[in-house]
């Protein structure tokens, strides 16, 4: 059975949540960017890492594993939805104990409010429907799309309006939650199986098992995409890392904006038919050379216009974001052309080389970032993203050939 149609639907919807939520994001950036100000940002900033370090450290892959498993996921979901709670209840709890040390760390006491408010979002998070999945896995993107979109218009709406009301940076946390509680909400009215709380310890040492290199790439990917926020924050301050993030966003549209969408739909698509390796070595070119097509000139239009792109979206008080902004656009555009391979890798249940890409990757960023923020503040960090992923490039390469090869 061919996917070739399957695939081209579903980058169209996902590409026009895509286009809908950036639309819905640099309205949002741009509202944002005149009622908060740099060091506001880098505060979410602070709590934002702490979030996402201890969301990867104690990932369990049960998206990732159900989308790659081949019979009925549904004898899994019972299961799968008490791992997610207790994940959520165990991040929530450490982001709470570790709130002030993490405040301490970055010498930074308004960040403390942030933390413990953010610490809610895991907990919630963790009581979403996993049958959501199935939107993905049964390429029912199309509905996925309506689904998403309100969420996220949902968000944005309350960050705005709690902004204006009160115009503190916590405006970007409540958004957060407002987003979470109803992803929960809609996941259960729109989603079946409902899941029982019922747990199977067999089923649940299956998801980890296949998900621990999971673990590892996300505390590893964390490493290497939020690594030089943590440097930035804690050698430039706060305002410096909410220039450096909100750069790095707009940066990482050719990600974003194709590489992700385009690996949304593969996944699924390539696991279908990981055991013919003909046609997934002809779907993973055709996908690269989509990419390419895509990306490359997206990367260029914020390499060459990132002054006046930076002006139309956030205004003069942020200018000095502009020139990390041009050398984080190399970045975008290097990395969104890794993702097909990373994508093979998962479709055919390798995990490992993921993990191991990443990691070659954070050695690159953590052999550099120290001396070339000190010496290029921002700019050097985002150099040194460029390093990690150039001296990851070669292993990608071989690992692509090997994987489509055997």
């Amino acid at each position: 059975m061919g996917y070739l149609k399957d695939t081209v639907k579903g980058v169209t919807w996902v590409g026009a949540f895509r286009g809908v939520t950036r639309v819905i994001a640099f309205g949002k950036t741009a509202i944002l960017a005149r009622i908060l100000v740099p060091a506001q940002f880098g505060l979410f900033g602070i709590a934002s890492l702490a979030l996402a370090f201890l969301e990867m450290l104690v990932e369990t892959g049960i998206n990732v594993f159900l989308v790659q498993e081949k019979d009925g996921i549904d004898k899994y979901i019972d299961t799968a939805w008490v791992v997610s709670i207790i994940r959520g209840i165990i991040i929530s709890s450490i982001v709470f104990i570790v709130a002030r040390p993490v405040s301490i760390f970055f010498k930074s006491t308004g960040s403390l409010t942030l933390l413990y408010l953010i610490a809610i979002v895991p907990f919630i998070r963790g009581f979403i429907n996993p049958s959501l999945v199935k939107l993905q896995k049964d390429l029912k993107f199309k509905k996925e799309f309506w689904l998403r979109s309100v969420i996220f218009i949902f968000d944005a709406g309350v960050t705005i309006v709690w902004a204006l009301t009160m115009r503190t940076a916590t405006s970007l946390v409540w958004g957060l939650i407002a987003g979470a509680a109803l992803e929960v909400l809609l996941s259960f009215m729109f989603t079946r199986p409902i899941p029982k709380f019922s747990f199977e310890k067999a089923k649940a040492k299956r998801i980890v098992n296949r998900g621990k290199w999971m673990t590892g790439a996300g505390i590893f990917q964390y490493l290497f995409r939020q690594g030089d926020d943590a440097v930035v924050g804690k050698i430039l301050g706060t305002s410096s890392l909410g220039l450096y993030q909100v750069a790095y966003k707009i940066s990482s549209l050719p990600i974003s904006e194709v590489a992700d969408v385009i690996s949304r739909v593969t996944f699924p698509v390539f696991t279908k038919i990981s055991k013919d390796k003909k046609r997934l070595k002809d779907a993973f070119y055709k996908t690269l050379l989509a990419v390419s097509v895509l990306v490359v000139p997206l990367g260029l239009v914020i390499f060459f216009f990132s002054r006046e792109i930076i002006l139309i979206i956030l205004g003069d008080n942020w200018l000095e974001a502009a020139s990390v902004l041009n050398v984080l656009s190399i970045y975008g555009i290097t990395r969104a052309m890794i993702n097909p391979s990373l994508t093979v890798f998962l479709a055919t249940k390798k995990q490992e080389l993921v993990t191991l890409i990443t990691f070659i990757s954070i050695l690159g960023l953590a052999a550099s970032i120290v001396p070339l923020v000190i010496k290029f503040g921002i700019v050097g960090a985002g150099i040194s993203t460029i390093v990690g992923t150039l001296v990851s490039l070669p292993f990608v390469v071989y690992y692509s050939w090997k994987v489509l090869s055997d």
